[in-house]
């Protein structure tokens, strides 16, 4: 199970991978789907984009801003900025391209109320393409607005994909030589 799954998100045989990947897969033996283990885990009511909007609430958010293209101008609004991307990018990749995995969804609307009773499950199978189909209704309990069952469902299929420029990364691939490029990088950004 967990070789598997292992080598299809990280793309790779399982013996070129560190041991704390596996180690840290949480192993499930009932319907509880805590990840943590922690008294309370919820969903915010409206979900996450609710929040984060509530939190940016008067405050001036650019969308479709390249920061490293704007460096300039955006580092002058502010005494400290915190840059939260790829940190090979924001040193124009000089000492080299650290290693990432993407994602990459498929999107079905599926015309029945209820297609896996989760919000996520994943498919740990060597043979399954995806690695988790997420189905979206059931990070806000599968209700509209009046608390109505909603009668159909939307689900996304995830499959991991490797990384090249352009695309999102969404894993850092963390071995022995990634790490020691990230060694280096983090010098860099202490400098500064």
């Amino acid at each position: 199970m967990v070789k598997g799954y292992t080598e299809k998100q990280w793309g790779r045989d399982c013996k070129d991978l560190p041991a704390f990947i596996i180690k840290r897969l949480p192993v499930r033996l009932t319907f509880d789907n805590n990840y943590f283990n922690a008294l309370y885990q919820e969903i915010p009511i409206g979900g996450y984009t609710k929040l984060v909007a509530n939190l940016l609430d008067g405050i001036e958010v650019r969308l479709n801003t390249d920061y490293l293209e704007n460096k300039e101008e955006l580092d002058a609004l502010a005494e400290k900025v915190v840059y939260t991307s790829q940190i090979d990018a924001y040193f124009d990749y000089k000492l080299g391209y650290l290693e990432y995995r993407s994602v990459c969804f498929e999107d079905e609307v599926l015309d029945k109320p209820n297609f896996q009773g989760n919000a996520a499950v994943n498919y740990t199978d060597r043979e399954t393409p995806w690695t988790r189909i997420i189905e979206h209704k059931w990070f806000e309990l599968g209700k509209n607005e009046n608390g109505n069952d909603i009668p159909k469902t939307v689900i996304s299929r995830e499959y991991s994909s490797e990384w090249k420029s352009g695309d999102e990364p969404y894993y850092p691939v963390n071995d022995a030589k990634n790490s020691a490029l990230y060694v280096e990088y983090e010098k860099l950004a202490e400098s500064e």
